[in-house]
Parts: C-alpha cells; structure tokens; sequence
C-alpha cells in the first residue's frame, strides 16, 4: 500500500534533541519535508507531543507512528524557515544538482574508498 504524501521526502542525516516533557533524546532525521520528519536512534509513544531542538532552533511537533529504534514526526505547521528548513533545502538542491557538481567525500569520512586516488589510479 502506496501512502499518498502532499510533500516530497527528502533524505537527511541532521543529528537532533527530541524532548518531551519528562526526557530528552538524542536522534537523527533521515528523511524531511516540510511536514514532517522520520527520526531514528530513539523513540517515544504515538500521539506523544515533542519538540525537536536543532542547534538551539525548537520546532514542536506530534509522534505519529512509532517502531523499536524510529518514529515519524508530524509537524502542526509545515516548515518555511529556520535551520531545519534550511537543511532541507539544501538537500532538495543537492538531489538537484548534476553528478559532476556533488561534493566529493573524503575517504575515512563516510565515503567509499573506491580507487581513493581519483582518475582510475590505484593507491596502496
């Protein structure tokens, strides 16, 4: 069963604080839309209120689905700015953006180290 969204998901990785009123969780958003968030590394009960803090930034939000180590977060108002907004952004970009203009990840930084040397040639 296919869910119909009103807004795009986009992949993440955003390290956040989710709090409720007795306990503070460290997670991590890996999908985002201006609706809301799937968060993973911590969990609460569905229906629970929250707000997820990101460097100071506090957006509140409502649980609406929970499983062992995830949870999806609806948001009462969709995001239009702040730095939650602004990482979503410049993720759509990035999705955007042709090969050729995506950073290139440092191997030992989460990359792949495939070839390592770049241009084919082959180091160690």
């Amino acid at each position: 069963m296919q869910i119909q969204r009103s807004r795009e998901r986009i992949a993440v990785e955003i390290p956040i604080v989710v709090t409720t009123v007795l306990d503070s969780l460290d997670g991590v958003i890996v999908d985002l839309s201006e609706g809301g968030a799937q968060v993973v590394g911590c969990t609460l009960p569905a229906r629970s209120q929250c707000q997820i803090d990101l460097d100071g930034y506090i957006v509140f939000g409502t649980v609406r689905w929970s499983e062992e180590d995830r949870m999806g977060i609806r948001f009462p108002y969709e995001l239009s700015d702040g730095p939650l907004y602004e990482q979503l952004e410049m993720a759509r970009a990035a999705k955007r953006a042709p090969a050729a203009f995506q950073p290139r990840v440092p191997a030992g930084f989460g990359g792949a180290s495939i070839g390592g040397g770049g241009f084919g040639r082959r180091t160690g």
